[in-house]
């Protein structure tokens, strides 16, 4: 529990109130009507390089970014630095390879772009399931951690009724912001978010930086010195261990946040509203930037909690040290209950919930899209559905996978759930990247190759995860108690994308040799849509 008071209580009540009333009447405003597909998927394209941008980083930067992430650099050091610059890294490499390609191939989701030379209902289905598989385990992290990042937020009690209370009202705002706003509604949330997290995390970086005189060296020492590790702070090893096996899970996990983070539907779909293709370039240079400067300021904020709050405080608040940007900003305004520690803490509580509200949303758009664009649309009525009855599946499918993730939020709340995390980024570098690079870019890359890389990637994702380091057979494991880890890491990505690009090049090898005529249309199709899809000439 924190030590302020009820003022300070009331005044973080009081940002929360303003935040949701002004976001919910944006969401209202912005909102398409009933048959305006368009609007609802795209916004109308109408959203200028500079503000797409922003809505991009905004997407891009989770609750899990902006809490566990800092959360690791106190706790790990080393290996948490590592990690906030791969982060930056996945959206530098989606914007030079895939950013714009996808913009021009793309209408409206990820199955659009799959669809495109090789329409058919077994690809719409194949993208869905991918699309969820790589959303709803990324969703019910946010909602869990909501419950219990809000309790402490609100000084309320630990106990599961107040973090159900809390996962409820998150969860019905992200529906509404979902429903009611699409894709402009949403982006309209994003802009705002980061604006809000860059200007307070700027503000937490530089009173960090100003208890050490401006000397990064000296809050590097006083990091080392609390974080209780010594120099080994600095080294990798912390996070997984120094063994051989420990460091290629350590890699593995990289390559999987290089590939799978910025390959992730609710983040690909942003590209779809940029207006063409220098606009979308513009916009990626904005994201990427925006991204990298939050990045060094989680480095510099998870290096100050280290060094002022001290990694065994951290840990004890919370294991995987959620909460240790709010620890943090408790001792930057001086003493408790004083007007600047109210303050300071107030903006950074403000920040947490608007992040939270905001990834939440994105997410359910994006899964809530693919439902009613490539499910029900194409899959079910191959096409030909009404814009009006479209739009209604595309609220209603919102509210579905919302209920769904508060439910599923509510049953794992007391869980380390933080093995849904890596799932969602697995299958995003196992089954999305692979299926995006050779759509994209591999004229021999067949319907057989399409099926097998999506539903090969995420089964080898689920088989290994479910048997891996992360779920069972150590203390931090999701059933500490059972131990049936076959896999030795906890994270699949050294094995699991290795196999969904095998499968992928397997798949259209066999096909070919079955259907030669087929696999003569595909490159057809490709052919004539290569020009633009690569060079955007028409």
């Amino acid at each position: 529990m924190n030590e302020f008071g009820s003022g300070t209580q009331a005044t973080v009540l009081l940002l929360f109130t303003t935040l949701v009333t002004v976001t919910l009447l944006m969401c209202v405003m912005a909102g398409p009507d009933r048959d305006d597909l368009e609007n609802f998927y795209t916004g109308y394209l109408k959203l200028t390089p500079f503000r797409n941008g922003l809505a991009i980083a905004g997407d891009y930067i989770s609750a899990a970014t902006v809490l566990s992430t800092t959360g690791i650099v106190a706790l790990t050091g080393y290996d948490g630095y590592v990690l906030a610059v791969s982060t930056a890294l996945s959206l530098v490499l989606l914007m030079f390879l895939l950013a714009e390609p996808l913009r021009n191939a793309g209408r409206f989701t990820m199955g659009d772009v799959l669809a495109r030379t090789m329409p058919g209902r077994a690809v719409r289905v194949a993208a869905c399931v991918v699309t969820l598989s790589a959303t709803l385990p990324f969703l019910v992290v946010q909602l869990s951690g909501a419950g219990s990042l809000l309790t402490f937020i609100l000084d309320l009690p630990h106990v599961t009724g107040a973090r159900t209370v809390c996962i409820v009202i998150v969860g019905t705002l992200m529906i509404i912001y979902a429903a009611l706003g699409g894709m402009r509604g949403t982006a309209l949330i994003q802009m705002i978010k980061i604006v809000i997290l860059l200007g307070t995390s700027t503000a937490v970086g530089a009173l960090v930086l100003n208890r050490f005189d401006w000397s990064p060296g000296a809050m590097l020492r006083a990091a080392q010195q609390g974080s209780g590790a010594g120099s080994a702070f600095l080294q990798q090893g912390l996070e997984l261990g120094t063994s051989a096996s420990e460091r290629l899970d350590f890699i593995g996990l990289q390559i999987t946040v290089v590939l799978g983070v910025a390959c992730l539907p609710h983040i690909t779909m942003r590209l779809y509203s940029a207006q063409d293709v220098p606009a979308v370039r513009r916009s990626m240079s904005w994201a990427v930037g925006t991204v990298t400067t939050f990045c060094l300021l989680v480095i510099v904020m998870g290096t100050g909690a280290a060094a002022l709050v001290g990694s065994r405080s951290i840990a004890e608040a919370d294991p995987q040290g959620r909460t240790s940007v709010l620890m943090l900003s408790q001792l930057l305004g001086g003493a408790p209950g004083s007007t600047a520690t109210t303050l300071v803490y107030s903006a950074v509580a403000g920040m947490v919930f608007i992040t939270l509200l905001s990834s939440v949303a994105g997410m359910t758009l994006a899964a809530a899209s693919s439902l009613a664009h490539d499910l029900f649309a194409h899959a079910m009525r191959r096409g030909q559905a009404q814009p009006r009855t479209e739009m209604t599946v595309a609220v209603w499918t919102s509210v579905t996978v919302g209920a769904v993730a508060i439910g599923l939020s509510i049953l794992v709340q007391n869980w380390n759930v933080g093995v849904l995390t890596t799932l969602a980024f697995c299958m995003g570098a196992s089954a999305v990247a692979p299926a995006l690079t050779y759509s994209l870019f591999w004229r021999g890359f067949t319907r057989t190759g399409l099926l097998a890389t999506l539903y090969g990637g995420a089964a080898c994702v689920l088989l290994l995860l479910v048997f891996s380091k992360a779920v069972s057979g150590t203390p931090a494991a999701v059933f500490p108690d059972a131990d049936f880890d076959l896999f030795p890491m906890q994270s699949t990505g050294l094995v699991s994308v290795p196999f969904g690009y095998l499968a992928g090049w397997l798949g259209s090898r066999l096909d070919h040799r079955r259907r030669a005529a087929d696999s003569r249309e595909h490159w057809r199709l490709y052919e004539e849509s290569e020009a633009r899809l690569l060079a955007a000439a028409e």
